[in-house]
Formats: structure tokens, C-alpha cells, sequence
């Protein structure tokens, strides 16, 4: 009786070592269970859309957009012939009076020559004195100067002004390009 059952009890303590082994096995395969479960998580970075989703959603975001664009355009277009007309006229303007400085008007003509030549009553006083001539002279040479500071005033003015009006434009120029770069950053952006 010893015998069947002692293979058995070494068929038992074969089984149990066995059993031992493999739990050892599953036990060093499962504890690291946690660490791989969270290590072999997936994360979701990108979702991805149908082509069809796609398509929907630029139709809708270009029939939105492209009115609001149609008008922003028309009101650039506007702004800029507006500032171009502008441009013009100033730079006209320019013109007109370089032109006023390089060319005496025809009422300071006439002063001049008024004032160069002697008047004809002055020629009648010379007759009746020559102190009356060297006064009518000295008066006529000091009127002559005070009209040629008055001419010097005005034109030392028409060039401040021409200065400003060409200030005045580069800054129109200026803001034009500036306005004209930001939208081409925000159509960018978009």
C-alpha cells in the first residue's frame, strides 16, 4: 500500500512544486501590472474628421466669410482711391505752389516795377526842389525794402507750407502701406 500511494504523494509534491513555479512565474508577470497598463494606455491626440465633415464646414465658413471680405475689400478700395485722390490734389497743390514761389503773380510784377522805376510825379517834384527829390527817393528805396522783407516773409511762409503738405502726404502714404499691411496679416491669419 506504501508504494501506490507514495507515487502518488511524489505525483502530489511534483504537481504542488510544479503549481509553485507557476505561480512564481504569473506572480513576476503580474506585478508589474499596473506600470504596463498605464504604460500601454493610448492617448487621443488628433481626431480625425470625414472628408465629408470636412467639406461642410469650409463651404459654411467660406459663405460666411466671403461677404464680410467682399465688403472689407470694397471699403479698402474706396479708402485707398480716396487717399490717392488726396495725393493728388496735395501733390497739385505742390505744384501750384512751387510754381507761385518760382514766378512772381502779375499784381507783384507790377509792384516791382512800380518800385524800380520812378513815377512819373516823381519827376514833376524834381523840378520844384532837390531836397523834395532825395526825400521822394530815400521814401521810394524804403518802400521798395519793406516789400522785398514782406516778399521774403511770404515766401519763407509758402515753403513752410509746402514742407507741411509734403509731410502731410508721405504720412497719408505711410498710414495707406501700414493699413494695407495689417489686413494682409489678418487675411493671413484666417
Amino acid at each position: 500500500m506504501s508504494t501506490p500511494l507514495s507515487g502518488c504523494v511524489a505525483s502530489l509534491q511534483s504537481s504542488i512544486s510544479l503549481l509553485s513555479s507557476s505561480i512564481q512565474i504569473l506572480d513576476s508577470g503580474v506585478n508589474d501590472y499596473p506600470r504596463l497598463s498605464k504604460v500601454l494606455q493610448t492617448t487621443q491626440h488628433f481626431s480625425l474628421l470625414p472628408t465629408s465633415t470636412l467639406l461642410t464646414l469650409r463651404t459654411s465658413l467660406l459663405s460666411t466669410l466671403t461677404p464680410e471680405l467682399s465688403t472689407l475689400f470694397a471699403r479698402i478700395d474706396a479708402h485707398v482711391e480716396k487717399l490717392q485722390r488726396r495725393e493728388e490734389s496735395l501733390r497739385a497743390r505742390c505744384e501750384l505752389l512751387q510754381g507761385r514761389l518760382g514766378r512772381p503773380s502779375a499784381a507783384e510784377t507790377h509792384q516791382h516795377q512800380h518800385h524800380h522805376h520812378p513815377p512819373p510825379r516823381r519827376d514833376v517834384k524834381k523840378g520844384v526842389g532837390s531836397g523834395d527829390g532825395a526825400q521822394a527817393q530815400a521814401d521810394a528805396e524804403a518802400e521798395a525794402e519793406a516789400e522785398n522783407e514782406r516778399a521774403q516773409l511770404r515766401l519763407k511762409q509758402m515753403r513752410q507750407k509746402k514742407e507741411r503738405l509734403s509731410y502731410a502726404v508721405e504720412r497719408l502714404v505711410l498710414q495707406a502701406r501700414q493699413r494695407e499691411r495689417q489686413l494682409r496679416v489678418s487675411m493671413a491669419a484666417q
